[in-house]
């Protein structure tokens, strides 16, 4: 009786596990990088965002709205998230590469601040980790990100239109190229 529950439970425990990597594999086959709506509803997602006051790792406030003008790259993160951990040092090698050209990196934690203080210790990211929250994850739904899911990036061009969002890890050949493409406007 004991061996056909343990075998019960394995058989479970191992169909629960390849429904999770289904759904997440198919979730990130579905990611876009076309902007998820134009007009006003963009421009207010957008507005929305810019406008957030966030804590930094370092206990300081900041607001978006202090790199208008340049070109954003908002990446919403969590520590617990290895295909956001794997896609940063990729962003820190862009944000150093693109930095004279007006682009500025972000990434939006939907963690604690003791986390994501302990990870930027660890892997010394080159750009500034602002401390979200629930709302704020809430918040990337009307940027496209329907699922609430994590990675996911919005790239805001410099006249603070929404350019573009990734769902899923955002590969650094990609985002070189369209950073290349956006710096030369």
């Amino acid at each position: 009786m004991n061996k056909s529950i343990i075998r019960f439970a394995l058989t479970a425990v191992i169909a629960g596990i390849a429904s999770s990597a289904g759904y997440l594999c198919s979730r990130e086959q579905q990611a876009t990088q076309a902007p998820p709506s134009s007009g006003n509803a963009a421009q207010a997602a957008v507005n929305t965002l810019m406008n957030l006051r966030l804590a930094t790792s370092d206990g300081q406030w900041q607001k978006l709205s202090d790199w208008r003008g340049k070109i954003l790259v908002v990446n919403y993160w969590a520590t617990w998230c290895p295909p956001c951990r794997e896609e940063m040092p990729a962003f820190s090698r862009l944000q150093d590469k693109y930095k004279t050209n007006g682009v500025q990196f972000v990434g939006i934690a939907i963690d604690s601040v003791d986390k994501v203080r302990e990870f930027n210790k660890a892997e010394k990211i080159t750009y500034p980790l602002l401390i979200g929250t629930m709302d704020t994850m809430q918040g990337s739904a009307a940027l496209g990100n329907a699922a609430q899911a994590l990675p996911f990036t919005a790239i805001i061009d410099r006249t603070g239109k929404l350019d573009s969002v990734k769902l899923g890890q955002f590969s650094e050949a990609d985002l070189d190229a369209r950073l290349r493409v956006l710096s030369k406007q």
